[in-house]
């Protein structure tokens, strides 16, 4: 028992058997199962000092002013919610588009770990299986929802450049990161990992890019002329049915994952004992508060961020693809991917790679897949033609990362490998600017420093 909820037991008896049944599932197991990325995202958190509410002369006050310390000051990210007011202050003050944008992304940093936090937190009431579904949901909501944001708006390339990203960040910046610093950390030690959960997820990704290839496949088929409109439909309609192949693949995963094969996908204990154990320290209807809550401030600063974009970037000179292919990540799961690289530093790998190739999944087959069903719902026309680049990029970094992790043993030079993958890919989209008017086109303009000559990929 943690000392605030010690405390809490003792002032508020009627509390204890509630806090001691969430962590027993409904059928009296222990509901303490946790998945690689509530174990990386928990390494962020700090626990919170019960002795200033007991403090609190008017007894009355102390549960909401515990639950608020929990929710708002649990993390060692808490020094980064100011951003949020701010944020929201800068965009009804017309403070500035660009300071919107920034202070939105810091304010999305603490609030997509508070989001982690809080599905854990409802996932230890409601058992391993519903817990699994929702993180599934949840794990990312930043992208998601940000992605939402620019569908509605019309913006597609935000929304699959985005996506992308989120993909690329996990498997080359994220894992390429950890490796490096786990092997120089650990170097002259044994650093292994379970090659099982890595090539469940890596044929995935590779379903997901043929799936995302098979669109831009189509395209180069049939040409342009007059066959252009016809390829263009055909295209959408072979995209939608892409689109609902992958998720019924992410349906099959779940299910491998959370029913028949859980054991593959078990994280290693980071404390012989037992203190890794989560435990409920907020109350079931506060937790569904709070995430409904904290799910708010993400989808209006996902909103204030979305409609800036295109101001800062011309502000900074940076193409909208690389503001969304390269920040955008790196900001939306900031708290998830450094817990990635702490627990590689303890040479925790199986938590590292659940982490990074677990939301690369997500990202792949279930966001990406969902954002052209719902563009299809909205009538709104959006395919999984990610345009040669970056559908090449793609390719190449699920084959390099698959490559990579192939002999179940890690070591400095592997993360050296992904990391200069994601430089070189980096490098690419910084030179490129995408044209005006092509939201939903297939044309990417090649800005050369020189200004000498522009050369057009098709």
């Amino acid at each position: 028992m943690s000392g605030m909820e010690a405390g809490l037991v003792r002032k508020y008896p009627s509390d204890a058997g509630g806090l001691r049944a969430a962590r027993h599932g409904a059928h009296g197991h222990s509901a303490s199962a946790r998945t690689a990325h509530s174990m990386s995202a928990s390494a962020l958190r700090k626990k919170s000092d019960a002795s200033l509410v007991r403090k609190v002369p008017f007894a009355p006050l102390r549960p909401v002013l515990a639950n608020l310390q929990e929710v708002f000051l649990g993390t060692k990210l808490a020094v980064l919610f100011p951003a949020v007011p701010l944020a929201i202050a800068a965009q009804c003050a017309n403070f500035g588009q660009v300071w919107v944008f920034a202070l939105s992304l810091l304010g999305l940093i603490p609030l997509a770990e508070r989001v982690s936090f809080l599905t854990e937190q409802i996932a230890i009431y409601t058992g391993p299986t519903v817990g699994g579904l929702l993180n599934a949901t949840c794990g990312n909501a930043t992208e998601l929802i940000i992605a939402l944001f620019a569908l509605m708006q019309g913006k597609i390339e935000v929304v699959k450049c985005s996506l992308l990203g989120s993909v690329l960040s996990n498997l080359l910046l994220v894992l390429g990161t950890s490796l490096f610093c786990g092997g120089i950390v650990n170097l002259g030690a044994d650093q292994p990992y379970d090659r099982s959960q890595a090539d469940v997820s890596t044929g995935l990704l590779i379903l997901g890019v043929l799936c995302q290839s098979l669109p831009l496949m189509l395209r180069y088929a049939v040409g342009a002329g007059e066959h252009s409109v016809a390829a263009a439909t055909t295209g959408l309609e072979l995209s939608r049915a892409c689109s609902i192949v992958m998720l019924l693949a992410y349906v099959a995963y779940l299910f491998f994952q959370l029913k028949t094969h859980a054991q593959l996908f078990e994280p290693q204990e980071v404390d012989e004992d037992g203190e890794d154990r989560e435990e409920a320290v907020i109350g079931f209807a506060s937790g569904l508060f709070w995430l409904a809550f904290k799910t708010v401030l993400i989808a209006i600063l996902s909103e204030y961020v979305v409609g800036t974009i295109e101001p800062t970037s011309k502000s900074w000179g940076l193409s909208v693809s690389f503001i969304s292919i390269i920040l955008l990540p790196i900001v939306g799961n900031a708290a998830e991917h450094a817990g990635a690289i702490l627990f590689a530093l303890k040479n925790k790998l199986d938590i590292t790679l659940g982490v990074a190739l677990g939301s690369a999944t997500q990202i792949s087959m279930f966001v990406v897949p969902l954002s052209v069903i719902v563009a299809w719902i909205a009538g709104i026309q959006m395919d999984l033609d990610f345009k040669l680049l970056e559908t090449g990029s793609l390719f190449v970094s699920v084959i390099v990362t698959a490559f990579t992790l192939q002999d179940g043993q890690s070591h400095y030079l592997k993360g050296i490998l992904l990391l200069l993958c994601y430089i070189v890919i980096g490098a690419c989209f910084f030179v490129t600017r995408q044209p005006s008017g092509h939201g939903n086109g297939n044309g990417v303009g090649l800005a050369v420093p020189t200004g000498t000559w522009n050369a057009q990929v098709a």
